[in-house]
């Protein structure tokens, strides 16, 4: 029996991906507490820009960035080539599930006291 393969995807004709399916996907089993996690997403189709809002536990903060930001910029590298190939440019916003009213980790400044 000959072998088939399967045949070429052309990504134009596939709809947008679910991007809070494949945050969902990657950010889980990084997670102690993965019932706290919480994925919005926000796409605009006119501008082909898609936002993501990631909330968890603070206490799982570690296990998402990793060592020096590397985990979570290989999330975000997954993300940006996910979005490349439909054409759409993707933006990550990472909060605390605790906060009322949600203010970026990633913008948060750190300036070290002057002695």
């Amino acid at each position: 029996m000959p072998e088939t393969t399967p045949p070429a995807m052309n990504y134009s004709s596939i709809d947008s991906p679910d991007y809070a399916g494949l945050v969902r996907f990657l950010v889980t089993p990084l997670l102690e507490f993965p019932d706290a996690l919480r994925v919005d997403s926000e796409v605009n189709p006119a501008k082909t820009r898609v936002w993501l809002r990631l909330a968890f536990e603070s206490s799982d903060k570690g296990r998402v960035f990793g060592r020096g930001g590397r985990t979570i910029q290989a999330i975000r590298a997954v993300l940006v080539a996910a979005a490349a190939a439909h054409g759409h440019s993707v933006y990550l916003d990472i909060y605390d599930s605790q906060e009322q009213s949600p203010k970026p980790e990633i913008s948060k400044k750190i300036v070290p006291k002057r002695r």
